[in-house]
């Protein structure tokens, strides 16, 4: 079920009664059959995957524990399972596809290899929580005892389908706690929620229908239209996603658990890595801790750093989805962050090139260089056909037509109705961006929950109130639900 349909609403305080309701023995069995049932409203027969991983991920963590003297083995075959269960249902297709193609390049003749494999939802979070759940055993902590702590860990219902991607010791200490009812849970949770669902509802799904007439015709669009478009979608997939964050945080809070953030502003981001510092913090901190180092990290010199840095994004970005738009995301990332790096060693050695970066005109320029690489990033992570995301990407670079043409001549806008929706759309979004500041700040910096209760309710009220008149009809999925 979808955090932001009514389905939702009436599941969540129904649960949160009947949680605080029951006595504290049978808390945590009732929201782990909350959460099963949440993953089977969606197809009900998956419960099969999640339950089938758990019972596997249970019992290998505790036989990885107990055979020190074949752990290494034993951890190697316990990653390895969940990759081919992810690799089946993610993989498959997208490997049949390749394959596919590359027999017809040399046969002019397309095998149209496929197979009818349903993405299950979530898959990709709750299998990246059981190979950290692998690693920190096999690194030397022990494993949760409770099959009901266990399998709520990579359930539980408010992070299931797309994170955050939570870290087994600070969940397991959280469901072991002596948690009582508090007034605190809903001061915090409610408003966290309603922020969540103003980001996707009255943001996201408004800038989608925009971003959606853009960028599936760019042929006929100039320059600064696709800059338009670019801006676009990087808001909107940032609502969309944050707001999912902030509907999941808000709803855990309810049941007395505290979800990490998972962004922290990232459009101020001075450099791509302080981008991924601030942007889905527990992926990137994931594929830091279970990737980047084991891969070797920053040992072996400056060009295994570059190498490690670039296979991590890759890879990160096939993690996105199993398309080659999002390899070449990733990729883009990694080579940023290599060039990034090579910048920062360049600047240390120059000092007035340091002094003009380290100034408040440089942090400005950093910050504005930074946010345009992104949105050519999201060029890519956004149109799967790579032939004209590489059109599109070298139209918004080369500013080339500076306008669109139509039947020989000039104009702003191609399509009749543009020229009423651009100024509106340009206002939307100078209008996100300065509200994005106390929204975001409310819901990643934590400040909201300070603020006095009349200000605060009166905050809410006029939220809902914005988004029962200015949501679209039908509100899409959240974008991180096809990973």
């Amino acid at each position: 079920m979808l955090f932001t349909s009514l389905q939702y609403i009436l599941f969540l305080p129904l649960v949160v009664a009947l949680y605080w309701l029951s006595p504290r023995k049978w808390r945590l069995p009732l929201l782990m059959v909350a959460s099963y049932y949440f993953y089977m409203s969606w197809m009900p027969a998956f419960i099969v995957l999640i339950l089938g991983m758990t019972v596997f991920n249970y019992f290998w963590g505790s036989y990885l524990h107990t055979n020190a003297d074949k752990k290494k083995l034993i951890f190697g075959l316990g990653v390895t399972a969940n990759l081919l269960c992810l690799g089946f249902f993610k993989y498959t297709n997208f490997l049949l596809e390749s394959l596919g193609h590359a027999v017809q390049i040399f046969t002019r003749h397309s095998p149209g290899w496929h197979a009818d494999i349903i993405l299950p939802l979530g898959i990709s979070f709750f299998t990246f929580e059981f190979i950290h759940y692998l690693f920190e055993i096999y690194r030397g902590g022990k494993p949760i005892k409770s099959f009901v702590l266990f399998a709520l860990f990579a359930a539980f219902f408010p992070t299931q389908i797309a994170g955050p991607i939570k870290r087994y010791k600070d969940f397991e200490s959280q469901m072991l706690s002596d948690t009582h009812l508090k007034l605190s849970h809903f001061d915090e949770g409610i408003p966290l929620i309603i922020l969540g669902m103003a980001k996707k509802l009255l943001l996201a799904d408004n800038l989608s229908t925009f971003v959606q007439m853009g960028l599936t015709d760019p042929h006929a669009y100039g320059s600064p239209e696709l800059w338009l478009f670019a801006y676009a979608f990087a808001f909107q997939i940032y609502f969309d996603f944050s707001g999912y964050t902030d509907i999941g945080r808000g709803s855990a809070m309810l049941f007395g658990y505290h979800i990490p953030v998972n962004f922290n502003m990232p459009y101020i981001a001075r450099n791509v890595s302080d981008f991924w510092r601030r942007w889905h913090i527990s992926l990137s901190t994931w594929l830091r801790d279970y990737l980047f180092i084991p891969l070797g990290g920053s040992r072996g010199g400056k060009w295994n750093t570059h190498k490690n840095l670039f296979l991590t994004m890759a890879i990160g970005g096939l993690w996105h989805g199993a398309a080659w738009n999002f390899v070449v995301w990733g990729m883009f990332h990694g080579l940023a962050l290599v060039v990034h790096r090579e910048f920062v060693a360049l600047k240390e050695r120059v000092n007035w090139l340091k002094g003009a970066v380290d100034s408040p005109l440089g942090n400005l320029a950093s910050i504005f260089i930074t946010f345009h690489a992104v949105c050519i990033g999201w060029i890519f992570f956004r149109v799967q056909d790579m032939s004209q995301a590489f059109f599109i990407v070298k139209r918004m670079l080369m500013l080339s037509p500076i306008f669109s043409r139509l039947e020989g001549h000039s104009f702003l806008v191609l399509k009749p109705e543009l020229p009423v929706v651009v100024p509106v759309v340009l206002l939307m979004i100078a209008v996100l961006v300065i509200f994005n500041v106390p929204i975001s700040r409310a819901s990643e910096k934590g400040w909201f929950r300070r603020a006095p209760a009349p200000l605060k309710a009166l905050f809410c009220t006029a939220l809902i109130l914005a988004m029962i008149t200015f949501q679209p009809d039908n509100s899409a999925p959240f974008i991180y639900f096809q990973f």
